[in-house]
């Protein structure tokens, strides 16, 4: 079972101590822990939307097509890629930032569990995707909240996780251990390029992002990750479309035009960036 530890109120940055079925801090807010084991720090006065992130209906449908393995290589080259320094911890405390509904962190901690003690915290800003997460391992911590202001202790991890998330990376800086690390997973130029070119009439030029660096880490180690993959039926485009950030920003011809396919070949992209935190005393 999870245990909720080094936990801070969203409120004023106070630990949260567990009380039965609650966590609460010296000023004496209190956060109720939800059946299925996850915790709302999450504060309405702290939510920009009535019900913000991923919708229910967003959810399911990223829930159900990773389930089938389309992106598993991308699992498989975050696994493969785990910094020596981080393979040697014997215990392996690792974040993951924007986890959705979970399955990255779920199949990443079952694939270092036999090799490592795994202490795994998951958040995310949509309650509809923690909560399905927490249906599905309860091994795991998972926390709805934000990465603005991630409600955890400082140094409180050796690696965070950003998977097609919006990174903060002081945010990130301030949970990490000393020279822990950060893994920023992202699409790179030819992501998803056939299903894109359907979508819009003109491609825009990809922009590599973070070209300058990230102020406090210095990048270790990248990997391209890229492979092909076919989707033959109608229900796994539509399930693609709808978990992508397209199904907001696609004409509605655009999408329609998808979404009457009932097959097609696709190119999958993707950039692993490893960063390595410095420390107070680092000396390049």
């Amino acid at each position: 079972m999870s245990a909720l530890e080094q936990l801070c109120c969203p409120l004023d940055q106070l630990p949260l101590i567990r009380q039965e079925r609650s966590l609460v801090c010296a000023n004496g807010h209190a956060y109720d822990i939800a059946k299925t084991g996850y915790i709302n720090l999450l504060p309405v006065q702290k939510k920009h939307s009535k019900d913000p992130g991923d919708s229910k209906e967003m959810v399911a449908a990223r829930r159900d097509f990773l389930a089938q393995g389309y992106y598993d290589p991308i699992i498989a080259a975050i696994v493969t890629s785990v910094p020596e320094t981080l393979k040697r911890l014997s215990e392996l405390r690792l974040f993951d930032a924007g986890c959705g509904e979970g399955h990255y962190l779920r199949q990443i901690v079952a694939q270092l569990t036999p090799s490592h003690s795994m202490d795994a915290v998951g958040l995310d800003i949509s309650k509809w995707a923690i909560t399905d997460a927490s249906k599905r391992a309860k091994t795991i911590d998972w926390i709805v909240g934000s990465n603005a202001h991630v409600p955890v202790a400082e140094g409180r991890f050796d690696w965070v996780m950003c998977a097609f998330g919006f990174p903060v990376f002081p945010e990130f800086s301030r949970i990490l251990a000393d020279q822990g690390w950060l893994l920023l997973v992202e699409s790179g130029a030819d992501h998803l390029i056939e299903l894109r070119q359907i979508l819009y009439p003109e491609i825009k030029p990809h922009r590599v992002t973070y070209t300058e660096g990230v102020e406090g880490f210095v990048l270790r180690h990248e990997v391209d990750q890229r492979f092909a993959f076919s989707l033959d039926n109608g229900e796994d485009i539509a399930r693609l479309l709808a978990m992508t950030p397209h199904i907001h920003k696609a004409s509605y011809q655009g999408k329609q035009a998808a979404l009457a396919l009932q097959k097609i070949d696709l190119t999958a992209d993707v950039k692993l960036r490893w960063y390595q935190k410095q420390g107070k005393n680092h000396v390049e």
